[in-house]
């Protein structure tokens, strides 16, 4: 007689093969999860991006060819961002509540070219400021909070009033949801959705994104008065419990990869549509890492995406949307 004891259960009977492997499988990525980040620009500023391989400023005509394309790989949205002349800066960058700039005409554009895509627009004032921070500076230096919020009013009802979709205040000025959604009622856009960058983080991943708008050359100081110590977590609570409170449908952490489990925290706690951005500097170390032969990029990408989406996001903000979703066509 044998006695010898085998284990009662064997976990690897539901790794042995590929399709016990996918009726298991817990989390999943789909192209309809991903949001492309894209840069506008003017001809003259348009063009490749050194610190983003891969990434370009996009002409409006561009822009609509790469729309299209984005929307036939099934990506479900786009961000804008715009890259921006220095002389169409200033100090209280008014130039976002300019009706016929540069994004406004941008949402035209893909509208009339790709109208499934959904388009989000960024709500804040360091593309267009002298100095690079997201809101009005007093003369001592400091960020003055509700004159700021008061500009971002301006320029979320701009957006909306152009044909943003989604409005996303990545500020992180106090008080500026309420505000926005507040006007938003008013003019009768009801149906217009804010995604609030609600626990963004004074991160040091921002950099490429930074030479990207232009503002990286131009900021003064830092940012750690009003984006997020990167020590903090219950922090991050309070930050949510407040853009929902005062209107948001929809919640963002940033960065991703270096914040898993403020991603994970937040979903748990509101169980609220919740995003990530995997941001410029994350994309850029993997990119740079695959070109010189250290790392597979298609296998690290995939294996970085769903690690956000395990953490608890719904969406994420990539830029190997576009990638991503041909590779998983």
């Amino acid at each position: 007689m044998i006695n010898q004891i085998f284990p009662a259960t064997r976990a690897r009977r539901l790794r042995q093969a590929p399709f016990i492997r996918e009726l298991v499988r817990e989390t999943r990525l789909a192209p309809g999860q991903l949001i492309q980040p894209l840069f506008v620009a003017e001809t003259e500023e348009a063009g490749a991006i050194a610190t983003m391989p891969g990434q370009q400023r996009y002409t409006l005509k561009d822009l609509a060819k790469e729309g299209k394309q984005l929307a036939k790989l099934g990506v479900s949205a786009v961000a804008l961002f715009p890259a921006l002349n220095a002389k169409l800066k200033n100090a209280t960058g008014t130039e976002a509540l300019n009706p016929k700039g540069l994004i406004p005409r941008a949402i035209g554009t893909l509208k009339a070219a790709a109208p499934e895509l959904g388009v989000i627009c960024d709500v804040a004032l360091d593309p267009y400021t002298n100095h690079g921070h997201d809101g009005v500076l007093t003369d001592d230096g400091r960020i003055e909070n509700d004159t700021s919020v008061e500009l971002l009013r301006q320029q979320a009802l701009l957006l909306a009033r152009a044909g943003a979709d989604v409005v996303a205040p990545s500020d992180m000025m106090d008080g500026r949801i309420g505000t926005i959604r507040t006007v938003l009622e008013r003019d009768s856009r009801k149906d217009t959705l804010i995604l609030a960058y609600s626990a963004k983080y004074a991160s040091a991943f921002y950099g490429p994104f930074r030479d990207a708008v232009g503002s990286k050359a131009a900021l003064k100081g830092d940012k750690r008065t009003y984006q997020m110590d990167p020590a903090n977590t219950d922090e991050a609570l309070r930050e949510v419990a407040l853009d929902i409170a005062e209107g948001a449908d929809m919640v963002m952490v940033k960065p991703a990869l270096p914040y898993l489990d403020i991603i994970r925290r937040v979903k748990d706690e509101f169980s609220m549509p919740t995003f990530a951005y995997q941001v410029s500097g994350e994309y850029a170390m993997l990119k740079t890492a695959a070109a010189n032969g250290w790392l597979d990029e298609k296998k690290v990408v995939l294996e970085a995406l769903l690690s956000i989406r395990r953490a608890g996001a719904d969406a994420i903000l990539t830029y190997f949307a576009k990638d991503v979703a041909g590779w998983l066509d």
